[in-house]
């Protein structure tokens, strides 16, 4: 085969991966403004986990050692958190908004990379940090404006308080690629989830009923399939080759946020994006940048 058309099909995956990511954030936005963020994790979690429990048991892995179960429950706790943000977030915000802000989470990982693993933080980094944290102030600008609107602001912090958790678990989730396989991945992500977020199901995440459970079943689906083919797509092509198709997700996030919410695309989410991606990309462009969005 042809070296040029190698990665045709890890780039395929990945597109597909996303844009499935991106219905799912969709219909957990649904899910979540009928029961709440926090009920609509808490039960995901229950649906991913009866959902990879048979793939899980299929692939014959057995129960991962101690080690490699503490890294799972870390990250599956630092995930839910993160992601219960993400979607109170999204219930306030248009969705393409959301997913443009999450963006930063990369470039704070260059940063948490420094603190923890004592990584020297480049002149480029801190260049693309400032043009993308240029492009979040546009976008909380327009947001904020003159009319302060109490909810959207509460939604911004929200998804701003995300994207750092979330660059934690894109560190968290380098180990865990090491250590676990896809099936085991996806299946203690969705596990730790519910019994993490279930704690508080007493008086934060009543039992669900009617059609919220068919949103549920179907995002937890959405979820599993595109951790799959991404980790596939990992597998098989260069990250550089890949990384900069994250940034497609902002392009499903429009489409289905338009589509399932009517919710327009405004000049300065445009530009707030642009200069985010921007800044991403300038600040690891001489490095392997790491993927993103995998709530």
């Amino acid at each position: 085969m042809n070296d040029h058309r190698a990665p045709l099909l890890p780039i395929l995956a990945t597109m597909l991966g996303l844009a499935l990511f991106s219905v799912m954030d969709g219909v957990m936005k649904g899910a979540s403004l009928m029961i709440g963020a926090y009920a609509a994790m808490c039960w995901r979690g229950l649906a991913g986990s009866l959902l990879m429990l048979p793939i899980w048991l299929w692939r014959g892995q057995g129960w991962p050692a101690p080690a490699t179960l503490r890294v799972h429950l870390l990250r599956g706790s630092v995930a839910s958190i993160m992601a219960t943000l993400f979607f109170y977030g999204i219930v306030r915000l248009p969705l393409a908004e959301g997913i443009a802000l999450s963006f930063i989470a990369p470039l704070i990982a260059l940063y948490l990379a420094a603190f923890l693993l004592g990584e020297q933080v480049r002149r480029s980094a801190i260049a693309g940090s400032i043009l993308a944290l240029v492009g979040v102030g546009v976008i909380a600008g327009d947001k904020i404006g003159y009319h302060a609107d109490a909810e959207a602001i509460k939604g911004l912090a929200a998804i701003l308080v995300s994207a750092v958790l979330y660059a934690w678990n894109l560190v968290l989730q380098r180990q865990q690629a090491l250590l676990a396989r896809p099936e085991e991945v996806a299946f203690f992500q969705a596990l730790v989830q519910f019994g993490f977020l279930g704690l508080g199901a007493w008086w934060l995440a009543p039992f669900p009923t009617g059609s919220v459970w068919w949103l549920l079943i179907v995002s937890a689906f959405l979820s599993a399939a595109s951790l799959m083919l991404l980790s596939w797509a990992y597998g098989r092509a260069e990250a550089q080759v890949l990384v900069p198709l994250e940034y497609t997700a902002f392009i499903w996030a429009a489409i289905v946020g338009w589509v399932a919410f009517a919710e327009p695309v405004t000049v300065a989410m445009l530009a707030g994006v642009t200069l985010i991606v921007a800044g991403c990309l300038y600040a690891t462009r001489t490095t392997h940048p790491v993927p993103t969005n995998t709530v």
